[in-house]
């Protein structure tokens, strides 16, 4: 019988729910359903941004504020092919071409014009970005539902996101923006980026960034990018130490042409990313050696500090066994003194005396004498045991 929660989802949505879930190790069954749901149920993107959540790399549906795209376009060995339209053909192609050419100039004019006046009366709304991972989700439905779901993985995050993954990763970034106006946009989405051998390239060898130019988060970027006609195409990757645009292909391009090309932009760029590699690496390796020698100086100074600690202690025990001998020493000193002494040392006492035991009555040994240089203890002395004892002033004497 089915959880309460997979009742209402179909047999392959199941086995993805079960699947993430062993994957991602999430004990939530509503988490998971409602992660799969945010990423329209590709499991593939759930996991990644998973992936992302857990080393720190923010959701890419709980996105960080939006920041200036950092992007270098001014270097001037970007590689750029564009594609043409092909001319017509024969007298019948020549004849189509005339008889549509005023209607298409006009239609493209009139829409240019309708633009520019709209400006003045509202802002453009594409210019603020409140949903810039919505925009991507939304232009990824729309694009599978026309043109289905056999297409390139798309990157669902923002434009920033996927620059920061391509840079942390050393990966080549392919972003497509979408002309949903443009007469060529259909037949490029349908017959080139959504070809196999297409597919393929790109999802093995790059990260993929798509959206509309009609959404904010895709004009956003379309204003960084500055695409002059559409089908258009920028690959980006880490260069110098900076995300540089380094190849633009605008224009209808055939699946073929578009292999040769991406393939001919990352062959002549792969170098960079070699070198970045190595020099993360040896980074990598200054840091790690680096590392090695704080914990070696931190054993070597724990291991001062217990010499210390073992000193201190020594010094420490040695101090207490001689104030040991010491308090043995007053201890003995004590035991030795004489009531003599102790009556001495009373206020009342007199200057001369003897002291004298009662039962049986004698004279208490208490002045030096020849018999007795060092006067008795108490229990030399016989005293035992309680006893009254008496002293006798000697003064007048």
């Amino acid at each position: 019988m089915a959880a309460p929660e997979e009742r209402d989802l179909t047999q392959e949505q199941t086995e993805k729910l079960l699947q993430f879930q062993d994957l991602t190790g999430i004990e939530s069954m509503d988490q998971c359903r409602h992660t799969l749901e945010q990423h329209n149920w590709n499991i593939e993107a759930a996991v990644q941004d998973r992936l992302n959540e857990q080393e720190g790399v923010p959701s890419v549906f709980n996105p960080p504020p939006s920041r200036p795209l950092q992007v270098n376009t001014a270097d001037h060995r970007i590689y750029s092919y564009v594609v043409s339209r092909p001319q017509p053909r024969g007298l019948l192609g020549w004849g189509y071409y005339l008889i549509m050419l005023p209607f298409r100039f006009t239609y493209y004019t009139i829409l240019d014009i309708f633009r520019f006046a709209l400006r003045f009366i509202r802002p453009d709304p594409r210019s603020r970005v409140t949903d810039p991972v919505g925009d991507i989700v939304s232009f990824m439905h729309s694009f599978e539902e026309k043109y289905g779901r056999a297409h390139p993985v798309f990157y669902q995050g923002t434009y920033s996101q996927a620059l920061n993954d391509a840079k942390r990763e050393l990966r080549f970034l392919l972003v497509y923006l979408h002309g949903d106006d443009h007469q060529d946009s259909d037949e490029f989405c349908r017959n080139t980026l959504c070809a196999p051998e297409v597919i393929s390239l790109i999802n093995t060898r790059m990260l993929f960034w798509a959206c509309s130019t009609n959404k904010p988060e895709g004009y956003r970027v379309s204003q960084a990018l500055r695409e002059n006609t559409y089908p258009f195409l920028a690959m980006i990757m880490l260069k110098d130490r900076r995300m540089t645009v380094v190849g633009r292909l605008e224009g209808l391009i055939q699946p073929d042409d578009l292999i040769n090309q991406l393939t001919f932009i990352m062959d002549a760029n792969q170098t960079y990313l070699v070198s970045e590699r190595l020099e993360r690496e040896e980074r990598n390796q200054t840091q790690v050696l680096r590392q090695q020698q704080d914990e070696a100086y931190l054993a070597s100074l724990r291991a001062d500090q217990e010499k210390e600690r073992k000193k201190r202690e020594e010094r420490e025990r040695k101090r207490r066994k001689e104030e040991e001998v010491q308090q043995q020493k007053l201890a003995e000193e004590r035991r030795r003194q004489v009531i003599h002494d102790f009556l001495f040392s009373l206020k009342e006492s007199p200057e001369k005396f003897q002291i004298e035991a009662n039962f049986p009555r004698r004279v208490l040994p208490c002045i030096p004498s020849e018999e007795w240089p060092n006067p008795p203890t108490l229990q030399e002395a016989g005293l035992s045991h309680t006893e009254v004892l008496f002293v006798q002033d000697l003064t007048d004497e």
